[in-house]
């Protein structure tokens, strides 16, 4: 059915009525990895860190930036609802994929890809995918002519071979679970190219870059519109940067993975306008999710997010609130905005830039924001935000209330282990409730003197507990619990 519908979509994009034209805009996105808010200039980092970020904090400032940008918890589910604008949990990828598992994304998900490739766009992913490796969900099986530099899970994968040496694994186990880097034929199959060892960790963000260079020059020069999908590795651990980046901040290897991270960003942007199509090229600079400044290796432990407490992996404000802006030329006006946007929103906002249909034999969740962000209206067209933790809505968000249908306990540690996925109580029946604007830190529970909140939360969820009676959510992939 996907590859019909493809196919319909592919000859209707062919045909006179949906003709290119010259004015059909680029796309850009670029994607960091577990970014935090506090870690980029132009949200209050840079050199006052002591890792300037000079290359982003410009694109910032000839854009949209976005100061309440929500995101999913963690990689896999963020990265599922940006390609097809649904919470992840609607796709089966509300956990982390680890390899070996078999939560993969679906053959029947419609992903950017494939409404880019629907309207005649050529198309190009480089870097991290973390959707699956299973063929099923390739890139080049999900709407994407090209991958480059493929990183199909993740990069902790690096270090399980020295783990596992350690505990005496056979060398036919360890060789099973030893990461590559892939690259795509002309017939959209995915062949390994080299080891993803800690050696080519340091190279990596240059060759992803210098592939997503190369693919923009050659798509210019075809006069054809083109979408392209960066997915960056950088901050993720473990942290190795290439040799010119070691020691370039002042705060030892993350706020170097953070400067080399936007030396790489400045490249990609120098192409778009080297290749003389930068006022016809949206360009998008976001981050999966948040980072680990206390759960993490020590490595990853100078990452910030900002004034808010939480962080990745667990549905505090901390870890869902991170990095987003846009820059579309002569159509969005350079400025900042606290409206509420999601991950959710570029699937269904960029269909209806570039003319594409958006599924409706499903929930989107996205919302199209493209009135709000050419300034056609002042408000953004979102007010709240389900937040999943496996199977559970863990948070709910409602304009400037974040609210946890299970209380958790504060702590001055580690929230993702002491709070949300630690102590969890049940506080006789009654959520949490935190004034985010006046209470960043979620610190002071106000649901006694703002119960009234109540109401506008019980139809949020209930919204989406309707959507479950036609379209239920697949059951999730659960390494704890077996049977029936």
């Amino acid at each position: 059915m996907k590859r019909i519908l493809l196919a319909a979509l592919l000859a209707t994009a062919a045909s006179g009525a949906m003709a290119q034209e010259p004015s059909k805009p680029n796309v850009v996105i670029m994607l960091g990895d577990n970014v935090g808010y506090g870690d980029i200039g132009a949200y209050g980092a840079g050199e006052i860190r002591g890792m300037p970020t000079p290359r982003i904090d410009e694109l910032a400032s000839q854009g949209l930036r976005l100061t309440q940008y929500l995101v999913e918890p963690a990689c896999t589910p963020s990265r599922t609802a940006l390609m097809t604008g649904r919470y992840s949990q609607r796709v089966g990828l509300s956990t982390v994929i680890i390899g070996g598992t078999p939560n993969t994304l679906q053959p029947g998900e419609v992903t950017l890809g494939e409404l880019f490739k629907s309207q005649g766009y050529a198309t190009a992913a480089a870097g991290k995918w973390h959707l699956g490796a299973s063929e099923i969900s390739w890139p080049t099986r999900q709407g994407f002519d090209e991958y480059h530099v493929g990183v199909l899970e993740t990069t902790d994968g690096i270090l399980y071979r020295d783990s596992m040496q350690r505990a005496g694994m056979p060398e036919a186990a360890i060789a099973a679970t030893e990461p590559y880097i892939w690259e795509s034929e002309a017939n959209g199959n995915l062949k390994k190219v080299r080891p993803y060892t800690l050696e080519y960790r340091a190279r990596v963000e240059a060759d992803i870059a210098k592939a997503s260079v190369d693919f923009i020059e050659r798509e210019a020069k075809a006069k054809q519109p083109f979408f392209m999908y960066v997915g960056f590795t950088n901050t993720h651990y473990p942290l190795h940067t290439a040799p010119e980046f070691a020691g370039k901040s002042r705060i030892g290897v993350y706020g170097d993975a953070i400067m080399e991270l936007d030396y790489r960003s400045g490249q990609v942007l120098d192409a778009i306008k080297a290749a003389g199509v930068e006022d016809n090229t949206i360009v998008l600079w976001l981050s999966d999710n948040a980072a680990a400044p206390t759960s993490g290796p020590s490595e990853t432990r100078a990452g910030s997010n900002g004034p808010f407490r939480g962080e990745l992996g667990d549905a505090l404000e901390g870890s869902i609130r991170t990095i987003g802006m846009i820059k579309w030329p002569g159509h969005i006006a350079p400025r900042a905005s606290n409206e509420m946007v999601s991950v959710h929103d570029w699937f269904p906002t960029l269909a209806g830039i570039i003319g594409a249909k958006i599924p409706t034999d499903r929930p989107i969740d996205g919302v199209d924001q493209g009135g709000f962000f050419t300034g056609k209206q002042p408000k953004s067209n979102r007010e709240s935000l389900l937040s999943f933790i496996g199977t559970e809505v863990a948070a709910v968000r409602w304009r400037n209330y974040r609210i946890y249908p299970k209380q958790f306990a504060p702590s001055s540690g580690n929230p993702a282990m002491y709070g949300l996925l630690g102590i969890r109580q049940e506080g006789n029946g009654f959520p949490a409730l935190f004034n985010i604007e006046a209470d960043p830190r979620e610190e002071n529970n106000v649901f006694g003197t703002s119960a009234w909140v109540i109401g506008p939360y019980l139809k949020v969820i209930g919204d989406y507990l309707k959507t479950l009676e036609k379209y239920p959510n697949p059951k999730p992939v659960n390494l704890t619990e077996f049977g029936n």
